[in-house]
């Protein structure tokens, strides 16, 4: 009798255990799928907002804390500042200030498991939006259908942080506050440790916290023990953020460095504000930690988050040196925007490719310049040129966009046209520099020289200021006046040959300069005209 109590009372025992464990997957399940859900709806709209607002370190906190709360993501909020910095879209402090808001907007997880959870507890009535949101995803399309996918994965949280409570309130006699770390510096110090683990585990700050939401309301832990899970669980987010580092670019490292020093300073400070927080809590409020322990611990996250990000928002730029000043640079300028961490965000992966395709056109514009002026050397690595080219093809093949992608697909059909006609033009300069040299001594076409020179200077100009259409103009004037000028230098080189003044070898060599002069422009004009194209699609 007595083993057959033992028997079932392990089963149980079991059951609720595997309970809880299958709620929390089927909550990490549902975060999953309304992450997904809200990042295709709101994804693009979210990147632009980031863009547009971040003017400083306090307007990048509060788009990052805004656009994290939305997509339910700091990771994808991070990946877009981290492209942007890349992309020279912002400064790596203004981003600085997206990644501090966006510990903020991670909090709105808490918020909503506390109150919609288990204030009013939408598990039961949550079960007609997972069945919607399913047929809605099976029978629609595109917009509509990824509605239906956020609707079922929003349901599916709710139902397992239900599932989570009961298997959670099977154990409450079996796993009790005693039996975990005591309320030490050392027993904190052991918590965090776990909190990080588990995130780890999880690769969820949003699932820990939801755990440790759980275990508090069904008294298996106490507030303290919660609270330092909490923070530990923000500290976890940090290690996958470094780990994702490695083998990244110099703007990932400084990012993903920055937002480990950050939350560990603020895990540091929480764990002094602890004591202070509970103690003013008990005195002005005396029965709100055994009434509503769930809302003082979410309160808690957003308090020393908020505090956090108030404190370091004044020394951000500070904060930028000191991790520009660790983590030093020892790649080329254009090798360190084509990070690879940004082709799962294809438009992202496409801006920092544009950026870095603009760098190498400019020199590449310089080298030409100076190609025809001879007397002037510019400090350009050339075979570095043609190394960087070849790099940035090989990454903008990597990046795969849908051709119903729009304008994603356009803008990549039109680099892919500039980075061609500019491993053509690096190739003419190559292989027929000595035809540069032939053009700048022939005094035929010194006039035409000297327009070249100057269309050149208000190119590369133009280009700096991303003045594409103007680029363009310039660039095709000077091709169509090359192109008139060619019969009457033709005529005059034949002429020349009569009178005995050039020989048929030099005749064919000045002519063959000439060529080569309204080649390069040609493809000069093909690159500014694909340029306009992918930064003005309309006109």
């Amino acid at each position: 009798m007595i083993y057959c109590r033992i028997k079932g009372a392990f089963i149980n025992y079991y059951l609720t255990i595997m309970q809880a464990i299958g709620g929390l997957g089927i909550f990490l399940l549902g975060m999953i799928v309304l992450t997904d859900g809200l990042h295709a709806l709101a994804g693009n709209a979210m990147r632009n907002a980031l863009m547009k607002f971040t003017r400083s370190p306090l307007t990048g906190a509060v788009t990052g804390a805004t656009t994290t709360a939305i997509l339910q993501s700091s990771s994808a909020t991070t990946v877009a500042a981290v492209g942007f910095v890349g992309a020279g879209l912002m400064s790596f402090s203004e981003s600085l200030g997206i990644i501090f808001g966006a510990n903020i907007g991670t909090t709105i997880t808490g918020w909503l498991v506390a109150l919609l959870g288990f204030k009013l507890k939408l598990d039961t009535i949550i079960l007609p939006v997972i069945f919607i949101g399913a047929i809605l995803k099976l029978f629609s399309k595109k917009r509509l259908a990824t509605i239906g996918l956020s609707c079922a994965g929003f349901g599916l949280i709710f139902v397992g942080i239900a599932m989570m409570q009961q298997g959670m309130a099977g154990v409450e006699s079996l796993v009790t506050p005693e039996q975990f770390p005591p309320d030490t510096w050392i027993g904190r110090i052991q918590l965090l440790l776990f909190g990080v683990t588990f995130t780890l585990i999880t690769q969820s700050s949003s699932a820990g916290v939801a755990v440790a939401l759980t275990a508090l309301y069904a008294g298996t832990i106490n507030f303290n023990q919660a609270a330092v899970l909490v923070i530990g669980m923000d500290v976890g987010t940090t290690v996958t953020a470094a780990m994702a580092t490695i083998g990244a670019s110099i703007g990932s490292k400084r990012t993903g460095f920055s937002h480990v020093i950050y939350n560990v300073l603020t895990a540091v400070g929480a764990l002094l504000l602890l004591t202070p927080y509970t103690l003013s809590f008990n005195y002005f409020f005396p029965n709100y930690f055994v009434e509503n322990p769930e809302i003082a611990l979410v309160l808690f996250h957003s308090l020393f988050n908020v505090i956090g990000v108030i404190l370091i928002l004044p020394f951000t730029k500070q904060f930028a040196q000191v991790i520009t000043t660790i983590i030093k640079s020892s790649t080329s300028l254009y090798s360190q925007q084509l990070d690879q961490a940004l082709l799962s965000e294809p438009s992202i992966a496409l801006t920092a490719a544009l950026s870095t395709t603009k760098l190498q056109l400019i020199d590449l514009l310089c080298y030409i310049k100076s190609l025809i002026e001879e007397s002037k050397q510019v400090d350009i690595d050339f075979e570095q040129l043609q190394t960087v080219l070849d790099e940035t093809h090989s990454y903008v093949d990597l990046i795969h966009i849908s051709p119903n992608s729009k304008p994603e697909w356009k803008q990549l059909l039109m680099i892919i046209h500039v980075l061609d006609h500019m491993q053509r033009l690096h190739e003419r300069c190559s292989e027929e520099s000595h035809l540069a040299k032939t053009v700048s001594h022939l005094s035929e076409i010194k006039s035409s020289l000297e327009q070249v020179k100057h269309a050149t200077d208000f190119m590369i100009n133009h280009i700096k200021e991303e003045q594409w259409e103007e680029a363009f103009n310039i660039a095709s004037a000077t091709r169509i006046n090359l192109s008139q000028q060619m019969e009457p230098i033709r005529n005059n080189i034949m002429t020349d040959i009569a009178l005995g003044e050039l020989t048929v070898p030099q005749a064919t060599s000045n002519m063959e300069a000439i060529r080569w002069l309204q080649r390069v422009f040609n493809h000069i004009a093909r690159i500014s005209f694909h340029l306009k194209l992918l930064n003005n699609p309309i006109s």
